[in-house]
């Protein structure tokens, strides 16, 4: 990855999704209380209970700054320290939310969430999908099913058994959200029968 200054050269893999990137969000930072000015954090991300990265973040009216190590491959460590500016618009029920501006050269796109790499930019210039436009036509079926089991309190996964009608819900609603369910379950099975299909491999006994 290039410096601050590169651009939207950093990738040419458009395969990456969001998820696979660390990245921070000012609304998270707002609702904490962290971006009033004239203050000092850390922000950290861990897997399993061990922190495996962390950035400070200085606050500056209108904007953060942010520093950090990092490498690329096994290259040597290199310090970062930059700020990001922000910009506020008035919500319509009074108050005003916090953007950030995104810091790559020929940028500046007004973004809640920035994703980090050689520097923290927006999903564009790291042309990064969203985990969703990465899903295939079944997948999005199972996805959309399984929230109908949630609204249904109903066991996730829609290899399981359907329940019953939860208590206090319209017969005529639970209805119509068991036929989508319905639906939904058979266009998921029915797509990934013909990916089976479509790969060769032999279907169960």
């Amino acid at each position: 990855m290039g410096g601050i200054g590169s651009g939207r050269r950093w990738h040419c893999d458009a395969k990456n999704t969001t998820e696979d990137y660390r990245s921070i969000d000012v609304r998270l930072w707002k609702r904490d209380g962290l971006i009033s000015p004239h203050q000092t954090f850390g922000w950290q991300w861990s897997r399993q209970g061990k922190v495996v990265a962390s950035i400070r973040v200085q606050t500056e009216p209108d904007r953060v700054i942010l520093t950090y190590r990092h490498r690329y491959n096994d290259k040597a460590w290199k310090d970062e320290s930059y700020p990001v500016y922000l910009e506020w618009t008035d919500c319509n029920f009074g108050g005003q939310r916090p953007w950030f501006l995104c810091p790559a050269r020929g940028c500046g796109r007004r973004v809640a969430v920035l994703y980090g790499g050689s520097i923290f930019a927006c999903r564009h210039c790291h042309q990064l999908a969203y985990p969703s436009q990465r899903e295939t036509s079944y997948d999005r079926a199972a996805r959309r099913a399984d929230k109908i089991r949630e609204k249904l309190a109903w066991e996730p996964g829609i290899l399981n058994d359907r329940g019953w009608k939860p208590k206090g819900m319209h017969w005529r609603t639970f209805k119509r959200l068991s036929r989508e369910h319905n639906t939904f379950v058979a266009t998921s099975l029915t797509g990934i029968s013909t990916r089976l299909d479509l790969l060769g491999m032999p279907p169960d006994d």
